[in-house]
Formats: structure tokens, sequence, C-alpha cells
């Protein structure tokens, strides 16, 4: 209110603001997943095409996207008789080729492993079992390039492209859009340690972290009777084994009833197997509850991970070290380690650039991105207004506000805030004359972010009794 504008008699109310302008934290658990769908599907068929669609349950990516249907699964079924033909003894094995287009299944990680919000980019549909390509993936990244809300960048069916460079270009593409934008971070499955580390290239690797290696989990196939298909073997009076009568039966087929004990034993046998996928979906479901529970500057480490019932491959000690420190290039793997007591765990939490002293760790990167995010959103407010002492203190003001709650909460180093960060503004300080003039309004910003005990080490002697 101008009180020289007021010219006719009465009372008048003006309303004073008390509060200054505050920091509102950005979500920092967005993931956008790339991939290949079973539908796409909001009102009419391939709608969601290359069109980013915002879910928040499994229930909802299946009313949009459908599941997958497998497609590949073989049951061995091996009889052994005596002379007469009774049967003594009945095998069951259970064979699946994997599905290259298995979004589905990842969505599910995702979503048992603390996952809430979410964006998914169908990139088409079609045949499980065809090789994904490179091209459509980057199509659908594109797509995510145009959202301001995603902050993590997946693949799902990244590891089904047949070449290892062409995965890496389509990994080098994202982690570009990360570094352009600042607001994502990519995590990445590695199939091949040795051909990932020699296409993944130098630029932005501090903007993703890489995974190895896949998983076995215990989530259930989804299939049809017809998509199984049956191998039968039999072994008569200890003889070799021949071909039986249900050999390339359909699990549907009149053969097996559905009523029978053969047809139960054999859905039973496909319940106690499960697809192995790599760990990008569900580590991006564990950052989400890390997140949620401690805060984006906690590193999302030594976390069991749901659904899993072990990595594919045992990895040792001396292997890991290998792994999570490379001296050449600095491309650190984090590795999915079974611990005794502990389950499957995330045991590592290293950005590719891990020889870098700023940007080693995630935890680090993501909790500069969720305040660069929230500070940049929250001082457009000050686009346009006066380039004085007044606005300047209002900026460091609300800068420092947030970096407060952000220290109380355990995400800055420091007995006291002065210790933890710091917030320059001002003439003389950020800024020239000629920043001025030119409409400049340049605001400094330090964090001494904590960083993960990634060694601990415990040294113990002998003393001499006193």
């Amino acid at each position: 209110m101008n009180l020289t504008d007021l010219k006719t008699p009465g009372v008048y109310v003006h309303e004073v603001a008390m509060l200054p302008p505050s920091v509102a934290g950005v979500e920092t658990s967005i993931p956008a997943f790339i991939g290949y769908t079973e539908k796409a599907e909001e009102k009419t068929p391939g709608d969601l095409v290359l069109k980013p669609r915002k879910i928040r349950s499994l229930r909802e990516y299946e009313s949009f996207f459908g599941r997958v249907a497998e497609g590949g699964i073989e049951v061995t079924i091996h009889d052994a008789t005596d002379a007469s033909d009774v049967l003594l003894r009945r095998t069951l094995a259970v064979s699946a080729t994997p599905a290259k287009r298995n979004m589905y299944y990842h969505m599910q990680m995702f979503f048992a492993n603390g996952g809430s919000t979410c964006y998914v980019v169908s990139v088409g549909t079609g045949n499980p079992a065809d090789a994904p390509t490179a091209g459509d993936l980057e199509k659908g990244l594109e797509e995510v390039e145009k959202l301001d809300e995603p902050t993590l960048l997946i693949f799902p069916d990244a590891t089904g492209i047949a070449s290892q460079s062409a995965i890496c270009n389509l990994y080098k593409k994202a982690l570009n859009q990360a570094g352009e934008l600042k607001d994502r971070f990519v995590v990445m499955d590695v199939k091949d340690v040795t051909q990932f580390r020699q296409h993944i290239g130098t630029e932005n690797l501090k903007y993703g972290a890489a995974y190895y290696p896949a998983l076995l989990t215990q989530l259930n196939y989804v299939y049809t009777n017809d998509d199984v298909k049956i191998a039968h073997k039999v072994s008569k009076d200890g003889g070799a084994p021949t071909d039986g009568p249900l050999k390339d039966k359909k699990l549907g087929s009149a053969d097996i009833p559905n009523t029978g004990a053969l047809y139960n034993a054999i859905r039973q046998a496909i319940a106690t197997e499960g697809p192995t996928l790599y760990p990008a979906a569900a580590v991006a479901g564990a950052y989400a509850a890390v997140d949620a529970s401690r805060g984006v500057w906690k590193a999302p480490a030594n976390v069991s991970l749901v659904n899993v019932l072990g990595p594919a491959i045992l990895i040792n000690d001396l292997e890991q070290a290998e792994l999570n420190v490379d001296v050449n290039g600095g491309y650190s793997i984090n590795v999915i380690r079974n611990i005794t007591a502990r389950g499957t765990v995330i045991w590592g939490a290293r950005t590719l650039a891990g020889n870098d002293n700023e940007w080693r760790y995630i935890n680090v990167r993501r909790f500069f991105n969720y305040v660069e995010e929230s500070v940049k959103k929250a001082t457009y407010r000050f686009v346009f207004e006066p380039n004085d002492a007044n606005t300047w203190v209002s900026v460091r003001s609300m800068i420092e506000n947030f970096l407060i709650l952000q220290w109380r909460a355990g995400a800055l180093q420091g007995a006291k805030p002065e210790q933890a960060f710091f917030v320059h503004v001002g003439l003389g300080q950020t800024m020239t004359t000629d920043d001025i003039l030119n409409g400049r309004l340049i605001v400094e910003i330090g964090m001494a972010v904590v960083r993960p005990a990634e060694f601990i080490v415990l040294r113990f002697m002998h003393t001499l009794p006193e």
C-alpha cells in the first residue's frame, strides 16, 4: 500500500508480511523409467508411447502399461519307472529364457524396495523376446529431458541391447543430460565390467553410479499355461532316458488337466523360480527409502534389498577391491553382495568418478543436486527485484535458514553453522559494479557435506595389567 495515494477519508487495512521468504526442498527420488511395456494406453491404444506418465503404485502401472508375458518357460519332467512302467520317482526342473523387455519385473522391484512416485516412459510395445534398441531408448530419454521433476534416470531394458558400446552410448547421453540440467542422476546396470569401463567415456561421471552384478529374485514369472513348454524324459528300469508322451506339450493342453497333481506340481515348480534382473530399479527403490527415512545426504548403501535371493555372482573382498577402486580410470562400480546376517545388500556408495575427491560419493552429488535445485526454484521470486542491499539480505537469509535446517538434520559437518556452510552475496563480495549494471545478482554457497565412513578401521592391541 502506497500511503501517498490515500485521498478518501476512511480506515485502511494493510497486511504486513513478517515471515521471510523460504526455500522449499524439492523431491529427491523420483525416477524416470525408460523402456518397453506390454501396452501404453490411457484412453486409446498407444496414446502413452513416448508420453511420460507419472504413477504412484504398481497397480497404476498395470492399468496404463500392463504386465509382461514371459513366453520362454520350459519345464523338464524326468520320470524313473520300473520294468512294468510303474512310476518310481518324478523330478521337475524349470528353465526360462529371460525376457529382454522386462520393465514390469523392474517396477515390482522398485516398489518393493521403497519406491513410490515415478515416471514411466514407454518407448513401444511388442514381443518381450525382441532385443531392445538403443535408438528407441534414446527417444524416451529425449522426452524425459522436457520434464523438470525426475531426479533419477533408469533404463531397465538397457542390458538387453546386444552391443555393449551401444549400451554405454545410451548411458553417456543420459549422463550428458544430467550434467546439463544438474537436477538428475543416472543409475546404471553393468553387464560386463571390462566392456563397460572401456566404453563409458570420461564426461559427467559424477552424475551417475553403476551397480553389479544381476540379482536372483523372488518374483513370480508372469505367464499363461500356453507359455509353458514341457520336455518329458522317461528312464525305464535304470536305462537311458527317452522322450516321454508329454514331450513338447503345453501346460494348457488336455494331456495335463488343470485339476491333476502333475499340473499343480508344475505350477509349484515354476513358483519356486524367478527372473534374474539387473539391480538398478531395486537400487532406485532403496534410494527412495533412504531419502525418506534419513535424507538424501545419507549414502544409499549397506541397505538390504527385498525380494532377492542373492546376487547372481558371488564377489569376495579382493574382487570388490578392484571394482570399488579403479586406479586407472576411476570407474567405481558398486557391488551387490550377500553379507552374513544382513542378507543381500548394496555394498558400495561411489559415483563413476571414483578418483574425484569432490564428487566420489553418491550422497554428496545428490545432496548438491537437491540444494541447487531447491535454492534455484526459491530464488526465482527475486528475478527483476532491485539489485540492492535489501534484496541481497533477503536472499542470503533465505538460503542460510534453509541450510541451517540441513545442518540440524545431519547433512552438513561442523559443530556450528558457520563451520558447515557459508552464503556470500553483495557488492565487493560476489559482484562488481559492472555485474550490477548488467543485472547480475551472484550468490556463492559453500557446503561441507557429510561423507560416508567407507572404511572403518578398528585398532586392537595387547595391554599389560596395571
